[in-house]
């Protein structure tokens, strides 16, 4: 997979990118993270990219001249999304989603954010990461890299790690234990000793959803209540965590 990352500060990006997993996968040629600095398509001595708003206001724009320049220098892979408030909340379907492509790319906003033309003419769309501020898209952009790149088949090394994660089936991961078989008098729950695999999936499966209900009814909610048989395994699993 080819991911593209347009941004002023490309240092930042390509440090992240070489780095772990991602690095890893880079060198084994399962991911292609290109960066590209917007800077590189000015012409002026400061290598300016931002201007000041027309209409007044507070702070800076991006211009669209260097963005579309630098962009269509590189004719990079499809859909091209700019990281902002609008567009679709990134979670682990859409995560699920882009990692199904052949690649995409991300355009980072700074200061203000971008000119207008720039949203409606040259990105296909918008992807944010939660409803919050930040300076930059940079940050955002890391974080879609690494939920991305590490659902690309291979990136894992065991392309089944990712199914039992959070979210993964709208559900908290379980509670996860290893050695010491005890610690400070906290013992790991008998059924995780036991080798039995099959009581150990249905142990695990009902923590997921002691958890969740616990912690995010929300995602309960979002998935319709529990089943006849979620609710019967529940019941029957024994609630032995550790207190």
């Amino acid at each position: 997979m080819r991911i593209d990352v347009f941004t002023i500060f490309p240092d930042m990006v390509t440090e992240f990118a070489d780095r772990s997993l991602l690095g890893r996968a880079g060198r084994n040629g399962l991911l292609d993270v290109q960066v590209h600095d917007l800077r590189s398509a000015t012409a002026d001595p400061h290598r300016s990219v931002d201007d000041t708003p027309f209409g007044g206001g507070a702070g800076m724009v991006l211009m669209p001249e260097p963005i579309f320049a630098t962009v269509e220098a590189v004719d990079p892979p499809r859909p091209l999304l700019l990281l902002g408030p609008g567009g679709r909340t990134l979670d682990q379907a859409y995560a699920r989603e882009l990692a199904g492509l052949d690649g995409f790319s991300l355009l980072c906003g700074r200061y203000e954010g971008v000119d207008e033309r720039v949203r409606a003419h040259l990105a296909d769309g918008e992807i944010s990461i939660g409803d919050y501020v930040l300076a930059g898209g940079e940050v955002a952009a890391m974080v879609v890299l690494e939920a991305v790149g590490r659902l690309v088949p291979g990136v894992m090394g065991n392309d089944t790690s990712a199914d039992d994660e959070s979210f993964g089936d709208g559900l908290l991961e379980y509670p996860h234990f290893t050695k010491p078989a005890e610690f400070r008098g906290w013992a790991v729950p008998e059924i995780l000793r036991s080798g039995d695999h099959g009581r150990i999936a249905r142990w695990r499966r009902a923590q997921a959803l002691r958890r969740t209900m616990a912690q995010r009814p929300d995602l309960i909610a979002a998935r319709g209540g529990l089943s006849d048989e979620e609710q019967r395994l529940v019941a029957e699993c024994d609630d032995s965590l550790p207190s």
